[in-house]
């Protein structure tokens, strides 16, 4: 570091210490779920379920217009409470009771039911990282674990004989100062990961994750949906065409139909179609079925499985 000029120090390194929190916990409908604590993208998953759980999604119909649209608003509602208010909250005061507040969602579920659109200023489009890697795991005895580890937006600067590279989330912060994704020494960005395990009662039903960079949260709420509202398994949840809102624009990933997202136009919204089958993070869960069988799913569009052993 030193003999290249930068800014981290011997003392950055070494005093470096992990930070262990509690899971941060939701619910929908009648399900639990425990999700990670800012500045970590459960906050997101938390806020858009809450919001979804005002609606009747499987009346709706899985990717319909109307469906999309709803869907769409309520992650466009969360990027924008992300933008403004989550950060690290050593260094920023995020309103988590607010955002996970259910008087909250009924509010912005209302403003979707009118019809109102909200806009989301973006200052530029990224192309998310293939440098992310999720496992989701149940043993014999029924524990759970679910973990995403990410590099981020390597380097591709690597210590001679050390083999591996140094992260370059640097570039994530807001360079804007005073906001809450602001750059500061010693902070944590925000990162959208969301490694989520969902409970039926006191049960574990539901473990899950991926990666995806900013549209994992996207991903995950999807997912989500397509096994609790949508009665999917686990492996159907997970390859389900996906489709994404973090600005004014909707996109949809290749397998939605031109019939459907015409009616999404017809209302104002900007489509883009994506040209992959499968895009929008890479959902990778176990459901755990009432008998205790467990079930998996790892998206078809990368390079994970599902796997009993």
């Amino acid at each position: 570091m030193q003999k290249n000029g930068a800014l981290l120090s011997y003392e950055d390194l070494a005093s470096y210490r992990t930070r262990r929190t509690a899971p941060l916990w939701g619910s929908y409908r009648s399900w639990q779920l425990a999700s990670n604590q800012p500045p970590g993208g459960g906050i997101m998953l938390v806020e858009m379920l809450n919001i979804l759980e005002n609606f009747d999604l499987a009346a709706l119909g899985h990717n319909t217009p109307e469906y999309i649209r709803v869907v769409a608003e309520a992650m466009k509602r969360a990027t924008v409470d992300k933008d403004e208010h989550v950060g690290d909250p050593d260094f920023f005061p995020v309103p988590v009771e607010r955002l996970t507040d259910k008087a909250y969602a009924r509010g912005a579920a209302d403003a979707i039911r009118r019809g109102e659109k909200i806009t989301v200023p973006r200052l530029q489009q990224r192309k998310e990282s293939p440098d992310t890697t999720h496992v989701s795991v149940v043993d014999e005895n029924g524990n759970c674990v679910t973990m995403t580890h990410s590099l981020g937006m390597p380097s591709g600067v690597i210590t001679d004989g050390l083999g591996f590279m140094y992260n370059g989330c640097m570039g994530v912060f807001d360079p804007r100062p005073g906001r809450a994704g602001s750059i500061a020494p010693g902070k944590c960005r925000f990162s959208s990961v969301c490694p989520t395990i969902v409970f039926d009662r006191d049960r574990p039903h539901i473990v899950i994750g991926a990666p995806g960079g900013t549209q994992i949260a996207m991903g995950v709420l999807q997912a989500l949906l397509n096994a609790l509202d949508h009665r999917m398994t686990m492996a159907e949840a997970v390859a389900a065409p996906r489709f994404s809102s973090t600005s004014d624009a909707i996109d949809v990933s290749n397998r939605v139909p031109n019939f459907v997202t015409r009616v999404l136009e017809k209302l104002g919204y900007q489509v883009i179609r994506s040209y992959y089958s499968y895009a929008f993070a890479g959902v990778h869960g176990i459901m755990i079925g009432p008998d205790g069988k467990l079930t998996g799913g790892a998206d078809p569009g990368r390079d994970g499985m599902a796997l009993a052993v």
